[in-house]
């Protein structure tokens, strides 16, 4: 039965990764985005990493395919523009294919290879510990400077992708921190007397 859900999950993940390069609308390629992340995901539940299936779908199907998606929607991309530049582009793109594809074949030729190389990965680090307590042990011990260094590229981002959204927008309002902070009570305060059985006129 495991092998079935590998071959089926593996089936979809191939097939919507091939989708995400293949489609001529950006909306389209992170939908597919999407759908390989949720593959990949169960994936790793069928190797046993529920933390890391968990964290797939919470953080970039939920957090960074949706920022993708909303900043691809609100910006005002001429897409003819962009196709018009893919065969430019193609032999720079099919030859880092290429590479990647070799080093890919490399690694899982050397993993095969290697004597002990699945009882080992298959391992926990301590015994009777969970993946998830394992991985929290790892992460904010031994690296906790590179998980901190990948939040601040995730904030980087994520700052990135709002300042793209509201660029060449003339009618969104921006907040300027200076004239808020030279505000005083008697600039931004009225007092008016009103009498009684009056009110104030608009």
């Amino acid at each position: 039965m495991d092998a079935l859900f590998f071959y089926m999950f593996s089936a979809v993940l191939i097939a919507s990764a091939f989708g995400v390069i293949a489609a001529r609308n950006p909306v389209n390629s992170v939908l597919w985005l999407i759908l390989a992340f949720c593959n990949g995901a169960g994936l790793f539940l069928l190797q046993g990493a529920e933390f890391l299936a968990m964290m797939l779908v919470v953080v970039y199907v939920g957090a960074v395919a949706v920022l993708f998606l909303f900043v691809v929607m609100m910006l005002d991309v001429d897409f003819a523009e962009l196709r018009q530049g893919f065969q430019k582009y193609l032999p720079a793109g099919a030859a880092v294919g290429v590479v990647v594809l070799l080093e890919l074949g490399f690694v899982a030729l050397n993993w095969h290879s290697a004597p002990g190389a699945r009882e080992a990965a298959a391992t926990p680090i301590v015994a009777e510990v969970t993946n998830t307590a394992a991985l929290g042990r790892v992460l904010y011990t031994k690296y906790v400077i590179f998980f901190q260094t990948a939040g601040l590229v995730l904030l980087t981002a994520m700052i990135g992708a709002i300042s793209l959204t509201l660029h060449h927008r003339p009618n969104v309002k921006r907040q300027n921190i200076s004239e808020q902070n030279a505000r005083t009570a008697k600039s931004v305060v009225e007092l008016k007397k009103v009498r009684s059985r009056v009110g104030v006129e608009g």
